[in-house]
C-alpha cells in the first residue's frame, strides 16, 4: 500500500474553549448532533459553510508546530471529514486492493478505531484523474455514519453503526460518469436524502435513516452535474434545494 500526500490526516491546534457547546439552529435537525465544536456533515453543522466565528486559528504550521497528531489514510479521498464528538469519520478508496472504505478516528489521538470495507471490487475507471472514488462527505446523525460511493456503475448509499458495522445498503441509480461523483447525503428530520444528477438517470432520493427504506424520489434531467442537497429555511417553509442541470430547483 502507497501513502500519498493525501493519504496523511492531521489535526490542527484548536483550544476547546474556542467553541460554545449548543445546538445549531438549522432546518429540520431532529439529531440533537449539530453543535458547534462538530462537523457533522458537509458544509458543517449550520448547512451553510461557517464555522463558529469566535475563533483564533493559527496561520502558521511546521512538522511540529500546531499540529496535534498525524495518523496515515490507506487510499486516496476528497471528502471532507465529518466530525461528532469524540470520533472523526471519513472515507478513502484504495485502488491497490479496489475497496472503499469508511474510517473511523479517536479525535483527540488520531488512533484509529476502525475501517469499515463498504465494497470490494467495482472500482470506476473513467472520471477525471484528479477525482477519487472516496470524494463525498460523510454525515453522521449521532447513531448512525452515512456516505454515497459510485461503484460498478451505480451510486449507492450505506448506513454503518458507530461501532463501524453495515446496518444497510441501498442501490440508488445508475451513474453514467462524466468527471466523477461527489455528491454528500444529507440529513434531514427521518431522512438522510441522496443525489446523483448524471447524463444516465439522475435523481434525488430520501431514505429512512433507520431502515434505509426509499421515501420518495425525484428524477433529474440528464445532464452531468456534481451538486449535494441543500436544505435551507425560505419563505416560512424548509425546502431542499438543488443547482445545476442548467437550473436552480427546490423541492
Amino acid at each position: 500500500m502507497k501513502l500519498t500526500p493525501l493519504s496523511i490526516l492531521t489535526l490542527i491546534l484548536l483550544s476547546p474553549s474556542l467553541f460554545a457547546d449548543k445546538l445549531a439552529l438549522i432546518p429540520g435537525d431532529s439529531t440533537g448532533v449539530a453543535k458547534e465544536q462538530d462537523w457533522p456533515w458537509w458544509r458543517g453543522p449550520a448547512r451553510n459553510g461557517l464555522a463558529s466565528p469566535d475563533q483564533s486559528p493559527p496561520l502558521t504550521w511546521s512538522d511540529k508546530e500546531n499540529v496535534v497528531w498525524k495518523t496515515p489514510i490507506p487510499g486516496r479521498g476528497h471528502g471532507s471529514a465529518a466530525i461528532v464528538g469524540e470520533r472523526i469519520f471519513l472515507v478513502a478508496a484504495d485502488k491497490e486492493t479496489e475497496t472503499q472504505s469508511v474510517i473511523a478516528l479517536d479525535r483527540a489521538t488520531g488512533k484509529q478505531l476502525w475501517q469499515t470495507a463498504v465494497h470490494k471490487g467495482g472500482f470506476e475507471t473513467k472520471g477525471h484523474a484528479k477525482s477519487s472514488l472516496a470524494s463525498s462527505t460523510p454525515a453522521c446523525d449521532g447513531e448512525r455514519v452515512f456516505h454515497n460511493f459510485l461503484n460498478g456503475g451505480s451510486i449507492w448509499a450505506s448506513a454503518l453503526s458507530l461501532s463501524g458495522e453495515i446496518l444497510w445498503q441501498e442501490r440508488l441509480t445508475e451513474f453514467a460518469t462524466h468527471q466523477g461523483f461527489g455528491a454528500s447525503p444529507a440529513i434531514y428530520e427521518s431522512l438522510v436524502i441522496c443525489s446523483a444528477d448524471n447524463q444516465g438517470k439522475g435523481a434525488v432520493i430520501a431514505l429512512d435513516r433507520v431502515t434505509g427504506k426509499r421515501v420518495w424520489q425525484v428524477d433529474r434531467p440528464k445532464l452531468h452535474n456534481y451538486t449535494s442537497p441543500m436544505i435551507h429555511h425560505v419563505a416560512g417553509k424548509d425546502q431542499l434545494v438543488m443547482v445545476g442541470c442548467d437550473l436552480v430547483s427546490s423541492y
